[in-house]
């Protein structure tokens, strides 16, 4: 039991309470009070906190940067007690430590409420900067620092501005803040509050600020625009930097402008009048014009007329012996070239230009210079398993059949006889303009051939369908006799079936080199060769018989009236 003789260990913490008035109960270490400035001792000054004893402040702890420190004895300030008393039977107080968790209080409500806080820049670490929240130390990164890089950042430092807190841990003492995020809230203010000035289709000037490939940024009086490169003029632009450049103040009118993005878009080219009005009168389909080459791809060539019309040439309307070749090795940029208009959208604004139309069809002018039966010199270009193609004058191919290559020789071996790069001679058999192609012929140039159109050469003359001529045996074939017209007429071939009427008639071994015979012209093959008939011959002569001395119905034998025939003939 305890008596006021022998107090308990209760009775001690309460006698100790009442001593220093209730502070050890309310846990006096660890907070911020307010003291009594009692004295200044040379850089110290003197507090009275209401402990047992008192404490000692440095005097640049109450100190702000290069200001004097203003405390005089009897001044109320407020300071942190870190100890009740020390080694040497003081308090240990800290003015620096009270700051920073007054600091502290304030910020966590701040940043609850998402203000803005001031802070000073004051130094720099790794990765960003050190700034003085009255008291309290953050963390500034690098990155937020301005909303663009910055190189320098001396003239940021030791100058009150606004931050953000971005993170807050008071308990490890950790602050991040960002300058950026107070710079582009302040823009977006600020953006906002231009947007509502503009509207679409206004007219103002701005200045360049920025070039990149797609196009320029403009500045409006403090907030961007863009100015695409296809919105600078109406005539090609390979880059922006060949209209304008940084620092020019242009003129523009506002394009469209998207208010949940604040994207201003620009344009110069709707200042100037529109070329393409009109466009159809001023090119109509057919006329032939002059003309730049702008651009080249690989389905075709765009040619500049006037400056923001463009045409397409395509690659189908280039040249006209030049196929699936790339327009580049037609057409070169920057070359002028006279085009035939060939089709006109207004609406697409696109125009459709021939290339080769404004040229003449060399077809046609080769026919005009060259007709049937003029004779051309020309290289073999290639050999193919039917025939030889042939180099001509106006860059065309003509091409000689296997079949009129050579008198005598199967196609095969006439074909054989020719190799590519050859200088060759030859006739010109026909001209298909619409189809583009130039018949050959080199056999028709050998002594005795057949001239082109239909008439072969004969010693007496031409030859003509149904016309009757003597002949004479070249060649005996199993399928007939090779003969020749006169001495040194056109050469043709009997058939085995037109050797005579009857079939012991049609033998071939029954004909001997030389032997000259009566035959008709019944008509010319593909190139011009004479093709004759005995037995057609035959027939004609037996029918001007008929006609001539009566019909078979008289009951006399077609052998006698042709008896009779001969006996009047002698």
């Amino acid at each position: 039991m305890a008596t006021a003789a022998n107090p308990t260990r209760d009775d001690f913490a309460k006698l100790l309470d009442e001593q220093l008035g209730g502070v050890a109960d309310d846990g006096f270490e660890g907070r911020v009070v307010k003291g009594t400035i009692t004295a200044i001792e040379n850089d110290k000054a003197v507090i009275d906190v209401g402990l047992k004893s008192e404490g000692r402040v440095p005097l640049r702890e109450f100190a702000r940067g290069e200001d004097e420190h203003g405390l005089k004895v009897g001044d109320e300030v407020e300071v942190y007690v870190d100890r009740v008393e020390n080694a040497d039977g003081e308090a240990m107080l800290s003015r620096d430590r009270a700051r920073r968790e007054a600091a502290w209080d304030k910020l966590e409500s701040e940043f609850g409420e998402g203000k803005r806080v001031e802070g000073v820049i004051f130094g720099r670490v790794k990765g960003g900067f050190t700034v003085d929240l009255d008291g309290a130390v953050a963390f500034l990164p690098g990155s937020q620092v301005d909303i663009r890089p910055v190189r320098d950042v001396a003239p940021l430092m030791d100058m009150p501005q606004p931050f953000q807190i971005l993170k807050m841990d008071r308990r490890r003492g950790n602050i991040v803040v960002s300058r950026r995020a107070v710079l582009e809230e302040t823009r977006a203010e600020q953006r906002s509050e231009l947007i509502d000035k503009l509207s679409e289709g206004q007219v103002i000037e701005g200045v360049v600020k920025n070039i990149t490939d797609y196009g320029a940024f403009v500045d409006l009086g403090g907030i961007d625009g863009l100015l695409h490169v296809t919105d600078m003029s109406y005539k090609r632009i390979n880059h922006p930097s060949e209209v304008i450049n940084i620092g020019d103040t242009v003129t523009v009118q506002i394009i469209r402008i998207n208010q949940e993005t604040q994207r201003i878009s620009l344009g110069m080219k709707q200042l100037e009048s529109d070329p393409w009005d009109g466009a159809a009168v001023k090119y109509p389909v057919g006329s032939k014009l002059s003309g730049t080459v702008t651009n080249i791809t690989e389905y075709g060539a765009f040619v500049e007329l006037e400056p923001g019309i463009e045409g397409l040439v395509h690659v189908s309307e280039m040249s006209w012996t030049k196929k699936n070749v790339h327009p580049g090795k037609i057409v070169s940029t920057s070359q002028e070239v006279e085009v035939m208009v060939l089709e006109v959208d207004s609406e697409k604004r696109r125009i459709s230009l021939g290339l080769k139309q404004a040229q003449r069809n060399p077809w046609e002018e080769f026919a005009d210079k060259h007709p049937v039966g003029t004779e051309v010199e020309g290289e073999v270009k290639n050999a193919t398993e039917f025939g030889l193609f042939i180099g001509l004058d106006g860059d065309v191919d003509g091409m000689v059949h296997m079949s009129d290559i050579a008198w005598g020789i199967s196609g095969e071996d006439a074909l054989a006889l020719h190799r590519k790069g050859e200088q060759v001679k030859a006739i010109v058999l026909d001209v298909d303009v619409d189809k583009e192609r130039i018949s050959l012929g080199m056999k028709q140039l050998e002594r005795g051939a057949p001239a082109a159109g239909g008439v072969a050469s004969s010693g007496s003359g031409s030859l003509r369908r149904g016309e009757v001529v003597t002949v004479t045996v070249l060649e005996v074939r199993d399928g007939g006799l090779e003969v020749q017209a006169g001495d040194d007429g056109a050469t043709g071939f009997i058939k085995r079936s037109d050797l005579g009427r009857d079939r012991d008639e049609q033998r071939p071994d029954r004909f001997q080199v030389g032997q000259k015979l009566d035959a008709m012209v019944t008509g010319f093959d593909r190139s011009k060769k004479p093709n004759f008939s005995v037995k057609a011959h035959q027939l004609a002569e037996e029918k001007q018989a008929v006609e001539q001395y009566g019909s078979s119905d008289s009951g006399a034998s077609l052998g006698d009236i042709l008896g009779e025939a001969l006996k009047k003939q002698s």
